[in-house]
Order: C-alpha cells, then structure tokens, then sequence
C-alpha cells in the first residue's frame, strides 16, 4: 500500500467543519511551500545569493547570516497568505501583525543551526501554532503583541520543524503523534515516511556540549559523569556521546532512534537561563518529543507547563526518552534516591583530577 502524502494527513485531520483545523491546515500547507523554497536556496550552497553572510545581531543578541534573514522573510511572506493574525520570528524584536481576524499565532525559528551553514550540516525551521489571544475585534493592534505567544506551551494546536539535510523532511504533529514526511522529487510533494514515531524509553546514547563541563552545575557533571563510567560505573552500561549543535538534527537523531538532549543552564554570564527560546524552540520541540512518548524539562518542571513571560525567554532544556529524562531530574532534586549512587558525591569525576 503507497505511503500517503501530507495532503491526504491533513485532510484526514480536518474532519468536520471546525475554523481552527481548517486554519492549520492552510498554514501548515503554506509553511511547507516555503520550506521548499528555503531548501532549494540552501541546495545552492555559496553558489547562490544568501548564503553564510554575517551580518550584526538579532533582537535575542545571536549573530544574524544573510540565510537567516532570507529564510524569515520567506515565511513571514508565507504567512500573509495564511489564515495567522501574528507572526513571531527569532529575528524579530517584535511580532508583526498580518490580520487581526485569523485565528492563529505562528512563532518561528526560521533557521535553526545557522552557525553550520557554511560547513554543510543539516540545520532546519522550528514552528509553533497558537490560538491567536487578545486581539480586539476593531482590527487595531493590542497594546501587547506579544501576548498571543505568552502562553504555555500545553496550548499549541500544533507544532513541526523541517530539517534541511539529506532529505528534505517535516516532523509535524497536530495532537494525535508525530509523524514524519519527506518530499518527493518525483512526485513533487511530502509523503509519510514514518507514522506516530515512538522514542523507545530507555536509553545508551546522550548529546551534550562536553566542552562546557567546567561551567555545568554539580547535577549536570554528577550525571555525566556516571554516564561516562559505563559499565564500571553506577549505570552498568556504555553511553555514546552524540553531539551535532544544530537542535532539529539533534532532535531528528532522537525520534528516530532514542537518546537524551541536554542544553542546561551554566555558570557563564549570559548562559544561567540556558540559550534556546522557550517559545519558538524549547515548546515546539517539546510537544513533538511528547507526542512521540518521550519526555521535556528545564531539568525539573515540564518545558509545555511553563508560562513564557517574554518573546525571547531563554530556558534550559533536557528533552528524550522519558526514564532518562526523569533520572535526570532526580540528579537536580533528589540524588540521593538514586540507589546505585553509593555513597553520593564520593568519588571524582573523570573530567576532574
């Protein structure tokens, strides 16, 4: 039986008549078609007009290349033929206003991983849809644009991110799993290549900037550190280190065949909050690891329960198979329930004389 096309996933989605399903749908659709149009600029590498330029920082204080700007432009102009009334992009300070009668709110990472453009890794577009929230019936702009976006994450109708790699690939999920397509060049549109994924719960594998170990809290090193011991240790199991510094490839390694993701907060200036977005990242990233079994914290509370209090809100993440997520957790508040750890704090760590 042929594997169906993201048409015929979205058709099956709408059911009944309802203004909201309808309107992520077209957006979604819309999202897809400036996908592909990011992709082919990509595919042309420093051949082509926007590539690995830099230019001066965003309003979240990142570097800026010319194929951020590019991309962001893309999918603003994308969503003014979609049913959204804000639009939220990493490169912008402040959402800008489409059509105050759409029902939908979009944040957008519209490149993640850029810093690996010009080396040829996979880098992608992370998105959240939101129920567009108090805007007034007149049409004029609210005194908080922002406010569509400080919501918890618990409320996204849905939430995807293309990866620009190998293929070119959505993970989407609209509240029932997460699925996976891949567009077809040869039939010219997204086919389903994995259905409801299920990151198993158990893992060996874990991605990290080992780089930062001197800055991490005592948890973070503790936990590494155990993991690093392998069978001598007190997990009882070789761990392989992955780390690709680009979130939806990392993400993609973990939905496909299970692991851990670990960006925490650490003790360098700037970094206490950690560094990806809670809106447009961390929530977007998180709802598709939920939906696919797994599991999202800050390393204590649950990434979709927290309220934003601000666009660009930095958030450290742990995202993956939920047991090791949640053992991860009990290294931040309860280590000495960890029974294998005997006694706690005893021995050094391998990254310390």
């Amino acid at each position: 039986m042929p594997a169906a096309t993201l048409d015929a996933f979205l058709n099956s989605y709408l059911g009944p008549p309802d203004e909201l399903r309808s309107a992520v749908v077209a957006t979604v659709r819309q999202l897809t078609q400036a996908a592909t149009k990011v992709r082919n600029t990509i595919n042309q590498g420093v051949l082509g007009t926007a590539f690995a330029g830099t230019r001066s920082a965003n309003a979240d204080g990142d570097i800026q290349k010319d194929l951020d700007i590019f991309a962001d432009d893309i999918f603003l102009d994308a969503m003014r033929h979609a049913p959204v009334a804000l639009y939220a992009s990493e490169e912008l300070e402040q959402p800008v206003l489409l059509d105050s009668q759409a029902p939908l709110a979009v944040a957008i990472d519209p490149l993640d991983g850029s810093s690996n453009i010009d080396t040829n890794v996979s880098i992608g577009t992370i998105f959240s849809l939101l129920p567009a929230a108090g805007l007034p019936a007149t049409g004029a702009p609210d005194e908080n644009p922002a406010a569509s976006f400080l919501q918890a994450g618990v409320n996204q109708l849905g939430a995807g991110f293309f990866i620009y790699g190998p293929q070119l690939a959505l993970v989407l999920s609209l509240g029932s799993g997460t699925h996976v397509f891949v567009l077809s060049t040869r039939l010219g549109t997204f086919v389903q290549a994995y259905e409801s994924r299920i990151i198993p719960q158990r893992t060996q594998e874990f991605a990290i900037n080992a780089a930062n170990y001197r800055h991490w809290d005592e948890a973070v090193r503790l936990y590494i550190d155990d993991c690093l011991e392998g069978t001598e240790g007190p997990r009882g199991k070789d761990f392989n280190m992955r780390w690709i510094a680009s979130l939806v490839a990392d993400c993609y390694r973990i939905l496909m065949r299970g692991g851990v993701f670990l960006y925490p907060g650490d003790k360098r200036k700037g970094y206490r909050q950690g560094r990806l977005r809670l809106v447009y990242e961390a929530n977007p990233i998180a709802y598709l690891i939920e939906q696919a079994g797994g599991a999202a914290t800050d390393t204590i509370t649950r990434i979709l329960e927290i309220e934003p209090e601000s666009l660009h809100q930095r958030v450290p993440v742990v995202f993956g198979s939920a047991r090791e997520v949640a053992r991860i957790t009990r290294y931040h508040i309860e280590p000495s329930a960890i029974g294998e750890r005997a006694p706690l704090f005893s021995r050094r760590g391998l990254f310390r004389a």
